[in-house]
């Protein structure tokens, strides 16, 4: 049997799970359909848990990217938002903005909720998400596979997306950032930055404007 790559061997199978269901879904989309459930059901399991095992830290590569925003976006999406700490973090930076957060898993929604803050949590699936084209002028991914032909879909032209991994390449959920800003570039995104913070990384890209 080959030897694991050197960031999954310190990982659990849970997280090696998460790990080959984004590889996998990056390379095809349409593989989701299959690993959506387990997934879902992974991270449902894991909800009254999750707020302890995010740190503060853990959002710095995300924070570094949206420092680099020209204006404060208006309408913000927050992907894969779990606990919704991230979100949190985010409406707090502007408190002008709306700010969604937007996953797949209830339990994890009924704990974001839970702990309050001024976001509005929906369920969503990133891979078909139920907002019109062009709904937000920021969306974020902190640790979430992007489906990238929605991520294009409902950003505005003129705005911007910003995807970030925790732990660099050690992130169960990683996608790395020449692929983010290869995929994104195919649909209309210019790379704006690219970020290393607490052992972290993220990118920020932007959307063409309209002509």
């Amino acid at each position: 049997m080959p030897a694991l790559p050197a960031p999954e061997r310190d990982m659990t199978a849970g997280q090696r799970f998460a790990r080959l269901v984004t590889t996998v879904v990056v390379r095809v989309p349409g593989a989701w359909r299959l690993f959506r459930g387990p997934l879902t059901r992974a991270f449902d399991r894991l909800a009254p848990s999750w707020e302890g095992r995010v740190s503060d830290e853990g959002l710095r590569p995300l924070l570094a990217a949206v420092s680099e925003l020209p204006a404060p976006p208006e309408r913000v999406l927050d992907l894969g938002t779990g606990t919704g700490r991230a979100a949190r973090a985010l409406a707090e930076r502007w408190p002008e903005a709306d700010v969604t957060g937007a996953d797949a898993s209830a339990r994890m929604l009924e704990e974001a909720r839970r702990l309050g803050g001024r976001v509005r949590y929906e369920a969503a699936d990133a891979a078909s998400l139920p907002y019109p084209d062009a709904s937000f002028e920021l969306v974020t991914l902190n640790n979430m596979i992007p489906f990238f032909d929605e991520l294009a879909r409902v950003t505005a032209p003129g705005g911007h997306v910003a995807i970030a991994f925790a732990m660099g390449d050690r992130t169960p959920i990683y996608v790395p950032l020449d692929r983010v800003r290869t995929e994104l570039e195919r649909r209309g995104f210019s790379h704006v930055a690219s970020f290393g913070e607490g052992g972290g990384s993220a990118l920020l890209a932007r959307r063409a404007g309209l002509s």
